[in-house]
């Protein structure tokens, strides 16, 4: 998948989507649902019901994109809220894809001082 752009949000709609809708299907409820524009470059992302497919849909500026992954093990990581969105970073996003609980990653310790 292609970095996110630098002045885009990555949304990540809670609950379960239909995983059989087109880009423009999945637009129209980023629209209601998120309230936000489809249309402004941001990352929309959705879970299936089974929980180990997720789509990203974004619009590059020229035309529709559109991203799946279905995991072979495990599922993906997932708000407990039914409805709503969530704001996650790009580095979220990448734990996310990755199969890794990105609502609360474990860090590397580091000294807080030298010597």
């Amino acid at each position: 998948m292609n970095p996110v752009p630098a002045n885009s949000r990555v949304w990540l709609a809670a609950g379960v989507t239909d995983m059989h809708k087109g880009f423009a299907a999945l637009a129209a409820q980023a629209e209601a649902m998120l309230k936000q524009d489809p249309f402004a470059g941001h990352l929309f992302v959705v879970r299936g019901r089974q929980g180990d497919l997720v789509r990203v849909i974004w619009w590059d500026g020229q035309g529709a994109c559109m991203f799946l992954k279905r995991l072979e093990k495990g599922r993906f990581v997932w708000p407990s809220v039914k409805e709503g969105k969530v704001a996650l970073s790009p580095a979220q996003l990448a734990m996310l894809l990755e199969g890794i609980d990105w609502r609360a990653p474990q860090r590397t310790w580091r000294p807080l001082a030298a010597g």
